[in-house]
């Protein structure tokens, strides 16, 4: 070698020790200012709104000292209650931001700008927290957008349930508004509603009554209706979440609870080797075992590196519910080649870009796997057999190596090119 070529070579591995053309994050923002971290911050908005009407709940007047005070009409009354309102509206917000609802990420921009009012017309020091968490809310939300995409899947019931009470509710406050002439106290569309939701609820403060007959049939109406279409929504839509969460009993955990993992890997089935790949893997990245068989859940319930969905591995809605689309990779591996092969589909389908290894069975089956999508297969027998073979050969006498004619030799190199 020339001393111009070793100069070369040596300037060379300088320039990539010194002087590296790859970017170095000091900070990991994406970490920071992921999905997870948007629904933390709108906590944080709820928490900081309760605290802050409560505060203005305990004063004796609340003064409209911000910058929006000379704009506002005199509110100062709703003022007072807005925080704990708009704290109690923002739970039931993050509860669907939790659980990816579209609908959520919606409410929350509409609700968080709404809230940041507040702030704007009183500007005292209790706001000035709120103020910015807000905002930081609203950042988050709008980035990461995308990670909101579910729909509010409702059924058939539920969706007649709450159209039930739509229509109860605008039957009773255009009525009554109508007749409120044959009511004591009813004078405006707020009186109206006023009076529809403490029938419905069977409250009946005493306050607007009705003084003719047509007027107490009209309201004996709006209660029978009401009554059963509450009823109804609660047994469409309360009964369903007690029997998800009694199902999530069996299993170690909900689609909801996995909605913000990323990065993850899923182990499709649960067999001989899925411990062996626990271990490798688990203590790398966050692992997710889909299985249906309840027992194994139960077995795999004490690991507490190991997260566990009950739900059949071959179907592309068990899949998404386990955040195929922003898993690192799959493994599958169900002990039955014909199952691995619709668990290998079901994935692709899911996820066309994720990274897909597959456990065959039989080795005749390994070109199966990759024709149906599996970027790498590999055969438990042909490793152990091969493994076998090379530890035999490699643990040969050394008799043989001292004494033989040579034929040996070349008869454990040509088994171990084999091999």
């Amino acid at each position: 070698m020339s001393p111009e070529t070793t100069d070369t070579g040596a300037d060379s591995a300088l320039e990539a020790l010194f002087y590296r053309t790859d970017r170095v994050r000091f900070i990991y923002w994406r970490r920071y200012s992921s999905g997870k971290q948007a629904v933390y911050a709108v906590m944080v908005v709820t928490v900081l709104a309760f605290v802050t009407g409560l505060s203005n709940v305990s004063q004796d007047a609340v003064h409209l000292e911000g910058p929006l005070a000379a704009v506002l009409p005199p509110v100062e009354g709703y003022v007072r209650i807005a925080g704990v309102f708009v704290s109690f509206l923002l739970a039931i917000v993050t509860y669907g931001l939790n659980r990816h609802k579209r609908v959520a990420l919606y409410a929350a921009l509409v609700t968080l700008p709404a809230t940041a009012l507040l702030p704007l017309a009183t500007f005292q020091t209790t706001d000035v927290p709120l103020f910015a968490a807000i905002l930081v809310s609203v950042v988050l939300l709008v980035r990461n957008r995308s990670q909101f995409d579910r729909r509010l899947d409702l059924s058939s019931l539920q969706i007649a349930s709450v159209s039930a009470i739509a229509a109860v509710l605008c039957y009773g406050t255009v009525g009554s508004y109508v007749m409120r002439e044959q009511f004591v106290q009813i004078e405006t569309w707020g009186d109206a509603v006023y009076y529809v939701i403490v029938s419905i609820a069977t409250v009946g403060y005493g306050d607007i009554t009705p003084v003719t007959a047509e007027a107490k049939w009209f309201s004996l109406s709006v209660i029978l209706l009401g009554t059963g279409a509450f009823t109804a929504a609660i047994g469409a839509l309360v009964i369903p979440a007690i029997e998800k969460r009694m199902a999530a009993a069996v299993g170690h955990m909900t689609p909801s609870e996995l909605t913000f993992l990323e990065d993850h890997v899923l182990v499709l089935g649960y067999g001989e080797l899925t411990e062996s790949i626990l271990e490798r893997v688990a203590a790398d990245a966050d692992v997710v075992v889909v299985t249906e068989d309840t027992s194994d859940a139960t077995t795999l319930d004490d690991d507490d590196e190991v997260a566990v969905l009950t739900g059949d591995p071959t179907d592309t809605r068990t899949l998404q519910d386990a955040r195929i689309d922003s898993a690192r990779g799959v493994v599958v591996a169900t002990e039955d080649d014909a199952r691995d092969v619709l668990a290998v589909i079901a994935a692709r389908q899911a996820n066309p870009d994720v990274h897909i290894v597959a456990a065959a069975s039989d080795p005749h089956h390994v070109d199966k796997l990759e024709v149906v999508g599996a970027d790498e297969v590999v055969s438990p027998t042909v490793i152990v057999g091969r493994l076998l073979g090379t530890s035999v050969l490699e643990a040969s006498p050394v008799g043989s190596e001292e004494g033989g004619d040579g034929d040996g030799d070349d008869r454990a190199e040509s088994g171990g090119g084999d091999t």
